[in-house]
């Protein structure tokens, strides 16, 4: 595949209003998931964005400015920070965001010496395609509680909470399957939009913060009262400050996170391959994948000091970039420090506060299917054969313990349990089973993309 024409190079800055404008393009593509995770597992949305900003930025930084990737809100760990929190608070998912980003920062020191074979032979696409499957899935009861009852009380049915979450998920599917260009990557924002519209009209948006907000801003009385008004500190959650790491760390808390970062690695090798056919460049061969992998895990260690949710490479961005044919990672930083600069202002934390449950389990109906489709599409592009008992088994014991919800429980205080159990339990089968060579597929996960390796701005 030869080098994609680039209307704007990976190094190009374009000028003031165009960079601007290219900047808010990727700051809209990000959006509606960014914030979607953080109102899922109930950390602050203004901090998701300010960590998904920085989080970019290092990123950026580590890949020597070579890699255009926005970073935003990974989905794969809504789970298990819904899990830790409940056990464990806020400031445990934290803790476990950051084993996490350890994990990325191993397996990029583990490439660097070995190369990449030996993540084929560990995470296989029967191993990971049903993992993503139980991902989807054990969420799916998350998205028809917020689709279906009163917000805070799961036993009252509400069929005006249910109609909103409806008329947003067919407008989401509409987005999707209508919409064409730039809009068409913006079906979770386009969907959450228009039900937060049909959600004013049916009288479930509680406006008072936004109220507030405003009332606040216009009574100041001075340039710097008006300043404070309209900016705020996000509620960052800071270690050693807000919380001792060492009193909340817990070995549930290894357990239930660390083994999902085995499968946004997965899903970032597979972001690489297609944001390196789309540039026309090897991004795995330079800047190199160990470079890649390693800015993720910063960027997710940069969100655990701060109290936002993990990050990983947005696909949506990619879209982005494939149909602007605009690369230049100035602009990929110029949304992230628009993100940066929209989480710390009082108002869209208050907008986004008021988005109704209904309107984002009417999104996350569709979202969280997506998840599970995803893993299944993972089997079938890499051609893994059920014919084959040792596929079969792998795959049945990881969709029953993890939907199931199984758990072993190592002592009174530790449990694994649920999709961490059955990732565990089928990478341990693929090594201990016979014939691996048979779970590898046919198809090219790992295969690196034929593309032209060059060193120009990306310009013809």
């Amino acid at each position: 595949m030869k080098s994609t024409e680039a209307e704007v190079g990976i190094r190009e800055i374009p000028k003031a209003p165009k960079w601007l404008a290219l900047s808010f393009q990727h700051l809209f593509a990000m959006f509606g998931a960014t914030i979607l995770v953080p109102f899922l597992t109930g950390l602050p949305p203004a901090v998701a964005l300010v960590s998904s900003g920085f989080g970019t930025l290092a990123y950026l930084l580590i890949t020597r400015g070579r890699i255009p990737a926005y970073l935003g809100s990974s989905f794969a760990f809504i789970y298990p920070i819904m899990q830790v929190s409940e056990t464990h608070g806020v400031a445990g998912a934290m803790i476990g965001s950051f084993l996490a980003g350890l994990v990325y920062g191993a397996t990029a020191l583990l490439i660097t010496i070995f190369g990449m074979k030996w993540i084929m032979k560990l995470l296989p696409p029967v191993v990971v395609g049903p993992v993503i499957i139980v991902i989807g899935l054990g969420l799916a009861s998350t998205a028809i509680d917020m689709a279906m009852y009163l917000p805070g009380d799961e036993q009252v049915y509400s069929a005006t909470h249910f109609t909103v979450a409806l008329v947003t998920l067919g407008i989401t599917i509409l987005a999707t399957i209508f919409l064409r260009g730039f809009l068409g990557l913006l079906p979770i924002l386009i969907g959450i939009l228009g039900g937060y519209g049909f959600a004013l009209s049916q009288g479930i948006v509680d406006t008072s913060e936004i109220t507030a907000e405003w009332s606040s801003i216009m009574s100041a009385s001075s340039l710097g009262a008006t300043f404070q008004a309209i900016f705020q500190m996000p509620e960052f959650l800071i270690p050693f400050r807000d919380f001792s790491p060492l009193s909340v760390f817990s070995w549930q808390i290894v357990f239930l996170m660390v083994p999902f970062a085995l499968v946004t690695i997965t899903e970032h090798i597979g972001d690489q391959m297609v944001l390196s056919k789309v540039v026309g460049r090897n991004f795995l061969k330079n800047p190199g994948l160990n470079r890649s992998i390693l800015g993720d895990g910063v960027a997710t260690v940069i969100a655990s000091f701060l109290g936002g949710p993990p990050n990983t490479t947005y696909g949506e961005n990619i879209g982005v970039l494939a149909i602007t044919r605009v690369y230049s990672v100035f602009v990929i930083g110029g949304a992230a420090v628009i993100a940066i600069f929209f989480g710390f202002v009082g108002m869209s934390t208050a907008v986004i506060g008021s988005i109704p449950s209904a309107v984002m389990g009417g999104v996350s109906i569709l979202l969280f299917g997506t998840i599970a489709s995803s893993g299944l599409r993972m089997l079938i592009d890499n051609q893994v054969d059920f014919g084959e008992k040792r596929n079969l088994i792998i795959s049945s014991v990881i969709l029953v313990i993890g939907v199931g919800g199984a758990f072993v429980q190592l002592t009174d205080d530790v449990q694994v349990q649920g999709m961490a159990l059955a990732a565990i339990l089928g990478v341990l089968l693929n090594l201990l089973l016979p014939g691996k060579e048979k779970s590898q597929g046919n198809g090219s996960m790992f295969e690196e993309p034929e593309v032209e390796d060059n060193q120009s701005n990306g310009a013809a």
